[in-house]
């Protein structure tokens, strides 16, 4: 399973990015530390998360492969997944999309840096 990120994707997620810290992609299911709430509508949310490498990562027990680093996840949640998926920035509306070989997996990947204080509040996708 990979995800390749356009440029101006890439470029967002990579200024966030140190030796210090990894990269989690939660899917919005409201389990675990960094899931942000259970899922009470009918859609697929992911969010990308910035994480210290000392962070606790329980969970997150499978690995998807991408240009800019590996990505953790909860196995369970690559159902939702495709083999072959991009992420791309809509430098409108300033939101990530996560699509698959079959189309919109989810048009609003929110954007979490949990090593920053602010890293919640300046979550687009919410």
């Amino acid at each position: 399973m990979k995800i390749q990120f356009d440029t101006a994707a890439a470029s967002k997620v990579r200024e966030h990015l140190d030796d210090s810290k990894r990269l989690l992609f939660t899917f919005e299911d409201g389990v675990g530390d960094y899931s942000q709430h259970a899922m009470i509508h009918m859609q697929v949310q992911f969010t990308i998360n910035v994480v210290g490498k000392d962070m606790p990562i329980t969970g997150y027990n499978m690995v998807v492969h991408s240009n800019i680093g590996d990505l953790l996840i909860k196995d369970y949640s690559a159902e939702d997944l495709e083999e072959n998926m991009t992420i791309k920035l809509n430098t409108h509306l300033g939101t990530l999309q996560l699509s698959g070989d079959g189309g919109a997996i989810d048009d609003n990947v929110g954007f979490i840096d949990f090593t920053d204080k602010n890293g919640i509040k300046n979550n687009p996708a919410r």
